[in-house]
């Protein structure tokens, strides 16, 4: 059995297009609306602050709200290419036509404007999670060596890092570029009609290179009866608590930086180099740290333990001795940056376990439902970073553009956003891996994988 899973050959196009699917130029299209759409809203389309907020908040809560039922559709989902592949077809299109649309700025009234705005944000959010629920699910379904699955993964956080940074650092000159050179007025239209046309070949290319091979034949059941198969192993909990905690506390931090630099440092006219240093750790703990890292640690349990330790050593000296220097502060802001980065790709580790484990003690592939609850937690804990940080601030007391003027209980709020709250969270997410269910089956799950009968012929996958 061993030998079964030691010799799975690793599929090179497969690795590729999984990681340039969800996390190449797809992801920079995301990181390009998640980081200016709300101007570009406000003082483009002429949007007031308050329309925009509603906007963003109706989006992202339907957003969230979806993610299930995104999962339970594609794991019931029959066709000749399967339950995942299908979608990896249309998505794409559509995501270029939403993503598109929204940087128009039609000739409408306040209130049409409001709707349009609504309509591309809910479709393009929707699309994401068409494409989203699918490209996790098909990982293990292709997949069952874990090693394999990690290097995968590895890849795909390394991509998605490289197209983040890329689209928050060059977006605008991006739009300029095009602007001059192809003589248009929105540069932003072009920039993501090309980086759209670019995600369909990538997800096409992950169309033709996954298989379906390692899932059970699709049962006559209704969903609902998996769906309480699932909601009943309370002892999933530990990954869902992990799955909110790590976008609440990376969010967190990286959120409350500006507020940080301007209001606790003091230091507004440092911000942009603040950011500039502490950013390529981002990138270097996906591209270095966290390969290093599984293969020293092999479980995402034991990665996640060394990145909250290692990450929560610097957030506490940054808390008591931030503020002493300004080179001081950047380097344990690097650091900190370069252990905790990897948590957001760890997660994505996690999503396997719950699978193996629920294929293991229930018999059922149930792919997309449980990647869906972990994005589903996800997006909770998101939603929790972007309203968390004004409430918190708001109930202390700060004051807009008081720099040198906040009382202390703010003071105090914005040095625990930025240092205090990751460890605390960290402290936490320890806490729920103890009860992490399958460090008691992990050899057994093992045997089962080796097992599991190639299906990719029944699934009409070649």
């Amino acid at each position: 059995m061993e030998k079964t899973q030691v010799t799975e050959k690793f599929d090179g196009k497969f690795a590729f297009f999984h990681a340039t699917s969800v996390n190449g130029t797809a992801m920079m299209m995301m990181a390009l609306i998640s980081t200016y759409f709300s101007v570009y809203m406000t003082d483009n389309i002429g949007l007031a602050a308050s329309a925009g907020a509603l906007v963003m908040f109706i989006g992202s809560l339907w957003d969230a709200i979806n993610d299930p039922m995104m999962g339970i559709i594609a794991d019931r989902t029959k066709s000749r290419w399967g339950r995942y592949r299908p979608y990896f077809l249309p998505a794409p299109i559509l995501l270029t036509i939403f993503g598109t649309l929204m940087w128009f700025n039609p000739d409408l009234s306040q209130t049409g404007k409001f709707w349009w705005v609504l309509a591309m944000q809910i479709g393009f959010g929707m699309t994401t999670t068409m494409y989203t629920m699918p490209q996790m699910s098909i990982l293990p379904a292709h997949v069952k060596n874990d090693n394999h699955r990690n290097k995968i993964i590895t890849f795909g956080a390394v991509s998605s890092a490289l197209m983040f940074t890329a689209g928050t650092s060059f977006g605008p000159d991006l739009t300029k570029f095009f602007e001059k050179t192809l003589g248009v007025s929105n540069g932003w239209i072009p920039l993501m009609l090309i980086l759209g046309v670019l995600s369909c070949l990538s997800f096409w290319g992950l169309f033709a290179t996954s298989r379906e091979k390692y899932i059970e034949p699709l049962p006559d059941r209704p969903m609902s009866q998996d769906l309480k198969r699932i909601l009943k192993h309370k002892e999933l909990l530990p990954f869902i608590i992990v799955w909110v905690l790590v976008s609440v506390g990376y969010g967190l931090s990286f959120a409350s930086s500006v507020y940080y630099m301007t209001y606790y440092y003091q230091r507004p006219d440092l911000i942009g180099t603040f950011m500039l240093i502490a950013s390529p750790a981002g990138l270097l703990s996906m591209m270095v740290v966290m390969p290093l890292t599984l293969k020293i640690f092999k479980t995402a349990e034991k990665a996640i333990t060394f990145s909250v330790i290692s990450s929560s050593i610097f957030y506490v000296v940054m808390y008591f001795f931030g503020t002493s220097n300004f080179i001081f502060l950047c380097v344990l802001a690097f650091g900190a940056s370069l252990f905790s980065t990897m948590q957001n790709a760890l997660v994505n580790v996690l999503v396997n376990d719950a699978i193996d484990y629920i294929q293991f003690t229930e018999g059922i592939s149930a792919n997309g439902l449980i990647s869906s609850i972990k994005g589903f937690a996800q997006k909770c804990g998101g939603t929790i970073t972007n309203s968390g940080i004004l409430f918190i601030l708001g109930l202390t007391g700060y004051v807009a553009n008081a720099v040198g003027q906040q009382n202390a209980a703010t003071m105090f709020a914005l040095n625990f956003l930025k240092c205090g709250a990751p460890v605390v969270i960290g402290l936490i997410m320890l806490f729920a891996l103890r009860f992490n269910p399958v460090n008691k089956h992990r050899e057994d799950i093992k045997a089962m994988k080796a097992l599991i009968r190639d299906h990719s012929e029944d699934n009409h996958g070649a």
